[in-house]
């Protein structure tokens, strides 16, 4: 089986057998040792706005297993992503938009597995002012126009 991985740009031959579907191939920052991990299960309710913009002290890989999930990071256009989709983000200085529920009808559940800077918490909120200095680095919004 052939995967090429066209979103970052790099591609190369990964051997998998019939059983096995590759759902996402990306190439992580660099990460320095003493760094952990963990995998969360996270179920929004219809609706549900997700969390408040922050950031990840590392790289995040998720994977939509039911529902929709809107998701932005600074510098990109949010998007949806269905369930058997995927989705990553570098982590480090990078704000983290959005990770709502894209339905208001039904719920949806995804799993992220993320990697985390030695000494840094996994999750830092984002305040008001901050937001502020950065709003010329978030893409333009679907009602902006």
């Amino acid at each position: 089986m052939s995967a090429k991985n066209s979103e970052h740009g790099s591609a190369h031959e990964v051997s998998l057998p019939p059983e096995v579907k590759l759902l996402q191939e990306v190439t992580p920052p660099f990460f320095p040792e003493g760094g952990s991990g963990m995998t969360i299960l996270v179920e929004w309710p219809p609706g549900h706005p997700g969390l408040p913009p922050h950031r990840h002290s590392g790289p995040s890989f998720g994977y939509v297993m039911e529902g929709a999930l809107r998701f932005e990071l600074e510098g990109e256009p949010e998007r949806v992503v269905e369930a058997g989709g995927t989705f990553w983000e570098p982590g480090g200085d990078v704000i983290h938009y959005q990770d709502g529920n894209a339905l208001s009808d039904a719920p949806t559940k995804f799993v992220v597995t993320m990697v985390c800077a030695p000494g840094q918490p996994m999750l830092t909120l984002v305040d008001e002012e901050e937001l502020k200095e950065r709003a010329h680095r978030r893409a333009p919004r679907p009602s902006e126009g």
